[in-house]
């Protein structure tokens, strides 16, 4: 049952940020900021389903990040035990990156 809520949450902030021009929520060192990827051939809901799909979890974070220069999509997944920390592209809507996510300062905020 938690499962299909995240889903359905998941999913809500999806489409939301998708009407919004795919401005999604990003946390940087100088306080919280909203970024948009302008030109994103790819939504980032397409970006969740192509982390899923990679890692054969359920998403369970969307956000944008700079990497190698870049705005990307960065999901983090869910499978099992382990939390997967995946990067998607938005021109291509192909995963660049997906490695083992370490706890760092964003995840013990949102256990509070």
């Amino acid at each position: 049952m938690f499962k299909r809520k995240s889903t359905l949450a998941l999913a809500a902030l999806a489409l939301i940020s998708a009407a919004a021009g795919v401005s999604v929520y990003a946390a940087g060192d100088a306080g919280n900021d909203a970024r948009t990827i302008p030109n994103a051939r790819f939504s980032l809901a397409q970006a969740v389903t192509a982390a899923e799909q990679h890692v054969g979890g359920t998403a369970s974070k969307a956000e944008v990040e700079p990497h190698g220069g870049k705005l990307v999509y960065d999901v983090e997944v869910v499978k099992g035990p382990q939390v997967f920390d995946v990067k998607v592209s938005p021109d291509q809507g192909t995963v660049i990156a997906a490695t083992a996510d370490k706890a760092d300062r964003d995840d013990h905020e949102q256990q509070d």
